[in-house]
């Protein structure tokens, strides 16, 4: 975890390591990474509350109900509002946002916004110039 960058309270962990979290990130309270196959998140994240990040699951097709799975990865500047579920292998794009409540099955663009269930292309970030910083450093946020 790189400086500047908080994981809140709540946060639970399916695994010991395989994630990396760059500068000025947050993971708000109440998620859950699955890191059993690597998290990458980049730099000035911003990640809310109750947020799932899956990294493995089951092959349905399998007789033995095999696992499968691949690391997630989100790159610098995105967001993942509240209650969003981010599925094995998916790629969340540079300054892109998942809105809240959404299942993303698919790799996102950079500078898109999704949401649904599967998550869908709402429309396109219009501004790509992104000053803000993902500082939320309170240890007790509600």
């Amino acid at each position: 975890m790189a400086k500047g960058s908080m994981i809140h309270r709540g946060v639970r962990f399916f695994h010991v390591g395989k994630i990396y979290i760059g500068r000025n990130s947050v993971v708000n309270f109440g998620c859950y990474l699955d890191n059993r196959r690597g998290i990458y998140i980049g730099d000035n994240v911003g990640i809310a509350h109750n947020t799932r990040i899956y990294t493995l699951g089951h092959d349905i097709e399998d007789p033995y109900f095999k696992t499968k799975g691949a690391p997630v990865c989100i790159r610098d500047n995105a967001f993942i509002f509240s209650n969003s579920l981010i599925m094995p292998g998916v790629t969340i794009g540079e300054g892109a946002v998942v809105l809240a409540g959404s299942v993303v099955t698919k790799d996102v663009d950079p500078y898109t916004v999704v949401g649904g269930n599967p998550a869908k292309i709402v429309r396109s970030r219009a501004n790509h110039d992104i000053r803000y910083t993902q500082k939320y450093n309170y240890l007790f946020a509600l």
